[in-house]
């Protein structure tokens, strides 16, 4: 049923739906060097470098950066023009002046370590709540929500429920991923989230019939009627065209 106003579904509903995307998770995780350590600085720097840039055009990238670099004062030390260099395939030249900053202000501010908590790490330049969230659930285990386009997209096919037009700041959408990502392992969780928004419900022509969700999208549901209200017709005017003397191939 569609939620026309922007009230959240039950609960319970959103529970289930965490529940069904990892265990299609279990199968189907994409496997990035950045997932294979809890260390929040390399999460953080590895969060940043995936900013409006796909996965696998940051892989050959994040290796070679930490390579050359294994610490905020290894950055923050380092020549600018180096940082530039090794993030040069991923474009935007702001990506080094930030890393750079943000390695700064972890020793200045933090003692060199990444902040626990979501206001702090919001003080860093270029992080704003989705890389914040990813970091604190993914390295340190908090119980922290993440939205980006894609996962607003998905709730608003699956519950149908309508959103701005961005989203990613609406009042309830946060309130559904704070559901969400409130599991024993949040990291894991929005992982889950984000490689199913990325790689199965896609912007344009999502893999519906390959979607074990399917049976409760609201976007399919409807998708699914109208494909057999399309057939029906169809099927009526070969009906009709017969009757007329009229074959079509």
């Amino acid at each position: 049923m569609e939620l026309s106003s922007r009230h959240i579904p039950e609960r319970e509903s959103i529970i289930e739906l965490r529940q069904k995307i990892m265990r299609w998770y279990r199968n189907n995780a994409r496997c990035y060097p950045w997932r294979k350590t809890n260390d929040p600085f390399r999460i953080l720097i590895a969060e940043m470098m995936l900013q409006r840039t796909k996965a696998n055009q940051v892989v050959s990238v994040y290796k070679e950066f930490f390579t050359n670099f294994n610490s905020p004062e290894s950055v923050s030390n380092s020549a600018g023009g180096k940082i530039e260099k090794i993030l040069k395939p991923l474009g935007s030249r702001w990506r080094a002046k930030n890393f750079k900053k943000v390695s700064h202000v972890l020793l200045h501010t933090f003692g060199g370590k990444v902040p626990d908590n979501r206001e702090e790490l919001k003080i860093l330049p270029g992080v704003g709540d989705y890389v914040a969230g990813m970091v604190l659930s993914i390295a340190l285990c908090k119980r922290e929500w993440a939205v980006d386009s894609n996962v607003v997209r998905f709730f608003r096919r699956y519950f149908g429920i309508s959103t701005s037009k961005d989203g990613r700041r609406d009042a309830h959408v946060t309130k559904m991923a704070k559901i969400y990502s409130f599991s024993k392992n949040p990291g894991r969780a929005n992982m889950a989230l984000i490689d199913f928004t990325g790689t199965i419900c896609l912007p344009q022509k999502p893999l519906c019939n390959s979607c074990n969700l399917r049976r409760k999208c609201d976007y399919f549901k409807k998708n699914d009627n109208q494909e057999s209200k399309s057939k029906v017709i169809n099927r009526k005017s070969l009906v009709r065209n017969i009757k007329g003397g009229k074959e079509y191939v």
